[in-house]
């Protein structure tokens, strides 16, 4: 009976360490960092079996180094919750990678830093480096959000000077929030501290229903052009 790859020939780190040459810490290195081609194909497990007939290969510019970890800004679309969100992170819907080359590596341990209702869309941030998520969730407070909430109903006379004032709701005092109408059924809204499902509680509160509720930025990290359901990385020279 023939048996499975798995189980034959040797170690990818191993064959790469041999052809290059260089250490073992610096082949898995290779591998882990995606430079690596086996039969034409990138290989990112340095564990990896491969037979002595299996061509492989270096890509250009190969640096032993242990690939960075990632943060990724995602343009969620409504009715989509964390799970859907993290299940959105895929090749095929990378709308700009820059000069970050995707890794499957990259989809591990992400975790959701600025949480959003699911029947919202906009700006979601997805980290695997501890620097931003301790930023975001640490000084959370402290980072102003954007959004654009599409409303029905008719406010109170005073209703857009308590927006602007802050209320409670949600059991909590609000943080006073910046609200204008962009037309008669659009609220533009920016502030610290906004929580999921606070816009709406707030909202209600002065007569209106949210229809629609859209992040347009966190910080000094704007949603812009990126299209619903696509992704992009956070380049290095971007800060919230």
């Amino acid at each position: 009976m023939t048996q499975p790859l798995t189980e034959e020939g040797i170690r990818l780190a191993k064959r790469v360490a041999e052809i290059v040459p260089c250490s073992r810490a610096e082949a898995e290195r290779y591998v882990a960092g995606g430079w690596v081609t086996v039969d034409g194909a990138v290989v990112e497990d340095p564990a990896t079996r491969v037979t002595p007939e299996q061509p492989v290969a270096l890509l250009p510019g190969a640096q032993p180094v242990e690939p960075a970890p990632v943060t990724i800004l995602l343009h969620k679309p409504a009715g989509v919750d964390a799970a859907g969100a993290l299940a959105l992170i895929a090749p095929e819907t990378l709308a700009s990678g820059g000069d970050t080359r995707f890794l499957r590596r990259h989809l591990a341990r992400l975790t959701v830093v600025t949480p959003l209702e699911p029947e919202a869309s906009g700006l979601l941030v997805l980290s695997q480096d501890w620097r931003v998520t301790r930023k975001l969730v640490d000084d959370g407070a402290r980072i102003e959000q954007e959004y654009v909430a599409e409303v029905t109903g008719a406010i109170l006379e005073d209703g857009l000077a308590r927006l602007n004032a802050g209320m409670r709701v949600q059991g909590r005092a609000t943080v006073p929030l910046k609200a204008s109408w962009q037309s008669e059924a659009r609220l533009r809204l920016a502030g610290k501290d906004i929580r999921p499902g606070q816009v709406a509680a707030m909202c209600a509160e002065v007569g209106l229903t949210v229809k629609s509720l859209r992040r347009l930025r966190i910080g000094r990290i704007a949603l812009g052009q990126l299209p619903s359901g696509r992704w992009r990385y956070l380049h290095e020279t971007e800060r919230f």
